[in-house]
């Protein structure tokens, strides 16, 4: 029995227990989260966010080295933890599919390196890469899915990370730790993630729980907030306020804020839509790609009134708003102390921190 299977089985001590966590940068804020194992599951042991200061940490570079490692070690020490992985920032990854030949990880990866100028557009020198198994085949047509980075990226986070004295024990793709959140181990289904942030909103297709395409638009809920504040001419906390009491559900009394929101959601509805077509175009059956079959909502602004039945209706795909803690203990049992709404903006965060969970 491997030492990660015996400890969901006997869990350490409390004092005995590596304080390992999840902590996620993006341009608005840092996020961080840590973990325990109870005798009922995975419950969520300490959360914590704090603002990212302005021009700090900008589309994934690292702008201002000692405010964003004040930042870090700040939700570190909220939560108590000394270590963490960590998330590369999507919008700096390059996903790749492709075959390949041998039987064994190191023999893709050797495989997949003489080639690796073809998926990754940077100087092999320059760039990291690793992959994983999406179909056993023959041993000369195995199907792999990669992603690779900067390592100027990956260098930049490892420095502010120890300016912030945390420990960095592992880096993973943003995209996957969201995955990892959100679909169950065994799940064999196709899903579309939609994380909308602040700024952004992440477009994720996770099949068999691997991600198979991943992108970043620029329109966030910050520009729904904007919308409203232009259309009513109130301040940015007013509009907040309409934004979460009113949304875009279509009741009575609810048409201004509808009309002065739905171009923006609208925009938004076009990318996850175009990207959708373009999957399901892709699904044949017997091929390598499978169809979509649900719609995951996730992000600070995932839970936006109306939005989920608004995307259903145009997507012509199921939609829901997602479950950071669908791999956590039966909520018949435990309780989080973070509302569901606002645990989707901490579906990063949750992933990379499950790592130390699941298989």
């Amino acid at each position: 029995m491997s030492l990660r299977a015996s400890s969901r089985i006997f869990p350490p001590p409390h004092y005995l227990a590596p304080m390992t966590g999840g902590i996620d940068l993006s341009t608005s804020s840092v996020k961080a989260v840590r973990l325990a194992q109870h005798k009922d599951g995975i419950v969520l042991a300490a959360h914590a966010a704090e603002p990212m200061p302005e021009g700090a940490f900008v589309d994934g570079d690292v702008a201002d080295v000692v405010a964003v490692a004040k930042t870090i070690a700040s939700v570190a020490r909220k939560v108590n933890i000394s270590s963490a992985y960590v998330a590369l920032p999507e919008s700096k990854s390059y996903l790749f599919e492709t075959a390949t030949t041998g039987d064994t990880k190191r023999q893709w990866r050797i495989s997949v390196e003489q080639h690796l100028d073809e998926f990754v557009p940077l100087p092999p020198a320059s760039a990291s890469f690793d992959i994983v198994l999406a179909e056993q085949g023959q041993k000369n047509d195995s199907w792999v899915v990669g992603v690779g980075f900067a390592r100027r990226v990956i260098d930049e986070l490892l420095a502010v990370f120890d300016a912030a004295m945390v420990d960095v024990v592992a880096l993973d793709a943003e995209s996957f730790a969201m995955a990892r959140a959100t679909v169950k181990p065994h799940d064999s289904g196709t899903s579309l993630l939609v994380d909308i942030g602040r700024l952004t909103t992440k477009i994720v297709i996770v099949e068999a729980n691997i991600v198979r395409f991943a992108t970043t638009i620029g329109i966030g809920g910050h520009a729904i907030t904007l919308s409203l504040q232009k259309y009513f001419g109130v301040p940015e906390s007013e509009a907040k306020k309409l934004n979460v009491e009113k949304g875009i559900a279509p009741m009575l009394g609810n048409e201004e804020c509808l009309e002065a929101m739905l171009t923006t959601v609208s925009a938004i509805r076009d990318e996850i839509l175009a990207h959708l077509n373009y999957w399901q175009s892709k699904a044949t059956p017997g091929g390598r790609h499978k169809p979509i079959t649900k719609v995951i909502l996730l992000g600070g602004n995932g839970s936006l009134r109306g939005l989920a039945e608004y995307l259903e209706k145009s997507l012509g795909v199921p939609t829901a708003t997602g479950d950071v803690f669908a791999n956590f203990a039966s909520h018949e049992v435990w309780v989080p102390d973070i509302l569901y709404t606002e645990a989707l903006a901490f579906a990063t965060p949750i992933g990379l921190a499950l790592r130390d969970y699941l298989p």
